[in-house]
């Protein structure tokens, strides 16, 4: 059975840090772009960071870049997310994709998880 699985989410002070997991089930993530993306209530879901299969490369949207870092290891089917200096604006599910295209959309994921929520507030 094909599943992702996300982890780590809570309730954090703003300025704090989070470290988000997705471990793959069912296939291997070594040929797929891993994706995380997010949806805060009330609004669209939105890409946040994507990573190339072979980890050279990855897409941050502006509004995390320098906060926020991908990871992917393979060895172990899984993905990270580390999210430093949170705000609260970056309240959200958080959700795991994968893909085998070179891509970073959701509309060409292939597998999704269920989501992690993350809180952030004081």
């Amino acid at each position: 059975q094909v599943q992702l699985v996300e982890s780590g989410g809570g309730l954090v002070q703003p300025g704090g840090s989070l470290r988000l997991s997705c471990e793959a089930s069912g296939f291997t993530l070594d040929y797929y772009v891993i994706g995380w993306f997010r949806q805060a209530p009330g609004k669209e879901r939105e890409g946040v960071s994507c990573i190339g299969n072979s980890a050279g490369t990855a897409y941050y949207a502006d509004s995390v870049k320098g906060r926020f870092t991908i990871s992917r290891d393979n060895a172990k089917n899984r993905a990270y997310l580390q999210m430093n200096s949170l705000r609260p604006e970056d309240t959200a599910v958080y959700y795991c994709a994968a893909s085998p295209a070179y891509v970073c959309k959701a509309d060409d994921m292939d597998y999704w998880g269920k989501g992690t929520l993350v809180t952030v507030s004081s």
